[in-house]
């Protein structure tokens, strides 16, 4: 790397690749540096217990920067998020997936990037269900399950239909509850879930009015989940609806007397619900004594979703654009990690990390190698502050026909109007455009883009089982795209 480009970076960053390099050997390098990390002769986390500690990961779905009193939201109030920030660590520089629901989803559960993960794009089937990630998929759950992790997934799943070998359990997670497919998702009250591989009708949903709201049955289910396996180590994925689309609430709580459109007060009631599910789940941990060794993570999957609805509460907070873009606004995401006696109370870091880190850092927790290649860097130093953390060269996304590439400060983004480059550190809403003051850096991210794409088989996936009988094959089969 030349020293101008170098002097690209900021200060706190190394290098780690070489964007040049071929991808495949890319790949081999960061897998076999992650087991390095891990598998160090004689090297245990000082601060580890006997027993492996839990895991619970909890996902929002289109949950935007703005949206949480901690991250500056003043109209709608989540005094339980705010409380494990303030007891833990908020992350200032943490990027979702992807900027949609799927490859997002995709890219956190095998730890690839977007120009190497299998699910690309959201793409409906002709039945319930989702393009499925392949048999052999490298996944958190298959991972930890080499220390003898019982895994659990619990919510929305979105990457694969019913008894496919992207299913759940068929993905390494012991127990599903849910939606298995993220369209079914599109209302909380669904005529059905799924449990593993059973159908589970909510008798309450036949008729109006309906009274089986999914989220609630998600956090019950969650919450049995924990008793459950409180005397073993447990993986608990939450990946909960909330806020997406339809804005369905049972009562509007706090905000039913406000003079608020009532979409507006739904959307404010279902965050603060969740908010008050996330404190059920802190307070169960804690009253089960397991608070000491369980890291709990709150995360969302891509930023607000557009429009006026979300957009009424400045879901984006500073960030240029909103889900379905990759400007910040569409994948810069908040995150929170909470472990009493870890992780220090009330820190905030400006570490830049990903969804395609927490395969590599749960695996350093439970003290198991990820066996195959990766695009993650475990953030395990910057959590439990100690020892010296690695740094991604770059953060990289694709979708659609656009691109987008993180680099220190610097951002680029390609759509079909050019490559844009924003400084973040002195343009966080990316409104200025510097591209023309940084032709080596052009160059240099053209080539990162160039590099970090692999070809998937996703894009002429086709659907070939069963249809429901009242479809015609003719009609509604997927097609290949051309």
């Amino acid at each position: 790397m030349s020293k101008e480009n170098r002097d690209y970076r900021t200060d706190s960053e190394t290098s780690r690749t070489n964007p040049a390099m071929d991808r495949r050997d890319f790949l081999r390098y960061g897998g076999l540096s992650a087991a390095a990390l891990i598998l160090r002769p004689g090297q245990t986390l000082a601060s580890q217990p006997t027993r492996r500690p839990n895991i619970v990961y909890i996902l929002a779905d289109d949950l935007g920067y703005g949206h949480l009193g901690c991250y500056g939201q003043e109209e709608i109030k989540t005094p339980a998020i705010d409380k494990m920030a303030r007891e833990g660590m908020r992350f200032t520089d943490h990027y979702a997936g992807s900027a949609l629901c799927a490859p997002s989803r995709c890219v956190l559960i095998t730890g690839l990037h977007t120009g190497h993960c299998f699910i690309r794009n959201n793409k409906a089937l002709p039945v319930e269900g989702n393009v499925p990630i392949p048999a052999n998929s490298q996944t958190i759950p298959k991972v930890l399950k080499r220390a003898d992790y019982t895994s659990a997934a619990i919510g929305k799943w979105g990457l694969g239909y019913p008894g496919s070998e992207g299913d759940p359990i068929n993905q390494g997670f012991d127990h599903f509850f849910g939606y298995n497919c993220q369209r079914q998702a599109h209302t909380y009250y669904p005529p059905h879930l799924w449990r593993n591989d059973k159908k589970v009708i909510l008798e309450g949903n036949k008729q109006p009015p309906k009274t089986d709201y999914s989220h609630d049955l998600l956090t019950e289910e969650a919450l049995g989940f924990i008793r459950e396996n409180r005397d073993n180590p447990f993986f608990l994925y939450i990946p909960y609806t909330i806020p997406h689309a339809a804005f369905q609430v049972p009562d509007l709580g706090q905000y039913a007397e406000l003079p608020w459109p009532p979409v507006k007060k739904a959307i404010a009631a279902m965050i603060s619900r969740m908010d008050s599910d996330v404190g059920k789940i802190l307070d169960l941990i804690k009253s089960l004594d397991l608070e000491d060794n369980t890291l709990v993570i709150f995360a969302s999957d891509n930023g607000s979703a557009g429009g006026a609805l979300l957009n009424e509460f400045n879901g984006s907070g500073p960030l240029r654009a909103s889900k379905g873009t990759l400007y910040e606004g569409g994948i810069r995401a908040p995150m929170i990690a909470r472990w009493p006696g870890k992780i220090a109370p009330g820190t905030t870091s400006s570490h830049i990390c990903a969804f395609q880190d927490m395969i590599l850092t749960f695996a350093e927790l439970a003290g198991v190698a990820v066996p195959g290649p990766t695009d993650g860097i475990s953030i395990i130093p910057t959590l439990l502050s100690r020892g010296q953390q690695q740094r991604h060269d770059y953060l990289y996304w694709e979708l659609k026909q656009n691109r987008a590439v993180r680099m220190g400060k610097f951002k680029a983004v390609q759509t079909k109007v050019g490559l844009e480059l924003f400084d973040l550190s002195k343009d966080l809403s990316e409104k200025n455009n510097v591209a023309g003051r940084y032709p080596d850096l052009l160059s240099q991210i053209r080539a990162i883009i160039q590099a970090s794409h692999e070809d998937s088989p996703f894009f002429t996936w086709e659907y070939s089982g069963p249809l429901p009988e009242n479809q015609s094959s003719g009609k509604t089969r997927s097609r290949k795209r051309r």
